[in-house]
């Protein structure tokens, strides 16, 4: 079931990224599968996040075309994904205040080495690189920062959890029968 459930997600996070540019320029630089695949790294799941990075980056290059370089996308998101990981398993990193620098730095090794591996094999990037890094890293990170706290605040075990002892407070505070007779 974990895994009908990662696929659907990954489904809809690349029918976003490709349609988005349609619909609005500057929603082209919302990075939708690195926010799901740094979601699954900060989740301690390595193997998860590592397969999700390749399968999305490698779908991304299959839809944008000809100029990209095949398997750029897979290779950043994989490099981001373990750099994630490794960052994650040493650092509690559980608040949303602590996941606004991770995902700024993800979305920084993601663009850095996507245009390195375009540069290295003598390709032209899709866009130059200082603008495409800046707008990735904005729009990535205020993105993920927004679904990933809406996630947490009610989607997560936490906020079942949460909402479970709420209930179990109200029934707690009310007066008993015997108490209101007095």
């Amino acid at each position: 079931m974990r895994q009908l459930t990662v696929a659907v997600l990954l489904i809809v996070a690349i029918a976003l990224q490709s349609s988005l540019r349609a619909v609005w320029q500057p929603l082209g630089y919302l990075d939708f599968t690195l926010i799901l695949v740094v979601y699954f790294a900060l989740q301690r799941e390595p193997l998860l996040a590592l397969i999700t990075a390749a399968v999305a980056g490698l779908a991304l290059d299959l839809i944008s075309g000809p100029p990209a370089l095949l398997g750029a996308a897979g290779f950043a998101e994989v490099v981001t994904a373990y750099a994630v990981y490794m960052v994650a398993s040493r650092v509690m990193l559980d608040t949303t205040l602590l996941r606004i620098p991770v995902l700024f730095c993800a979305s920084a090794i993601d663009n850095l080495v996507y245009v390195g591996m375009h540069r290295l094999f003598g390709q032209i990037p899709p866009m130059p690189f200082v603008q495409s890094l800046s707008y990735k890293v904005i729009a990535t990170t205020v993105a993920g920062t927004l679904l990933l706290f809406l996630y947490d605040s009610y989607f997560s075990s936490k906020a079942r959890q949460r909402r479970q002892f709420t209930v179990r407070r109200r029934v707690a505070r009310r007066p008993s029968a015997a108490a209101r007779r007095r």
